[in-house]
């Protein structure tokens, strides 16, 4: 059985993060990336906040987190008798299965694109919560992409460092952080 695959619960933190199956490649072209950040816009951003994002030519990294119960509820009125975890889950499930639907069909291919399931780990202190978002901005770096991680142009540090506004990240809630920790 596969680590990190517990369910995801409001009002916490995680690193969420998952590749192509065998390290296979997950982003062909730019429009790849964009359609993958729409998708988790209309899909990830009604049941959580996005505070941090990577995304590379075979894996991503998001560090969110989970909206209360109540607002998942009421962005998901039809799904009244379902558990919250699982409302989280299937807006995951569905954000995949669609990108993998879109580059299936676009490139003539079949089959899964993503490892399953996608991995997840609880950001339950400070010092993780500074580790993960320093760890996924320097993403770029670490696999050799980029010397310049603030132009690496599919992050979120991209994003914040050139004042381009993302309704997808919580911007006011990331510089407080910011301001807060001293980053």
């Amino acid at each position: 059985m596969k680590k990190n695959v517990y369910p995801l619960e409001a009002e916490c933190f995680y690193h969420v993060y998952n590749r192509g199956i065998n390290g296979q490649r997950l982003f062909f072209d730019d429009l790849n990336y964009h359609y993958f950040l729409s998708l988790m816009r209309r899909k990830i951003a009604p049941i959580a906040s996005v505070y941090a994002y990577c995304l590379l030519r075979n894996h991503f990294h998001f560090l969110i987190r989970i909206k209360p119960e109540q607002e998942i509820r009421q962005a998901f009125p039809e799904k009244s008798k379902t558990d919250v975890p699982k409302i989280i889950s299937q807006q995951f499930s569905n954000t995949f299965n669609s990108y993998t639907q879109a580059i299936n069909k676009h490139f003539g291919r079949t089959g899964k694109l993503f490892e399953l399931p996608f991995r997840r780990k609880l950001i339950t202190t400070e010092e993780q919560l500074i580790n993960t978002i320093r760890y996924i901005h320097n993403n770029p770096l670490k696999h050799g992409i980029t010397e310049n991680v603030e132009g690496y142009r599919y992050s979120s540090l991209f994003k914040i460092s050139n004042g381009i506004d993302d309704p997808m990240l919580a911007l006011e809630e990331i510089l407080a952080l910011v301001a807060l920790l001293g980053l």
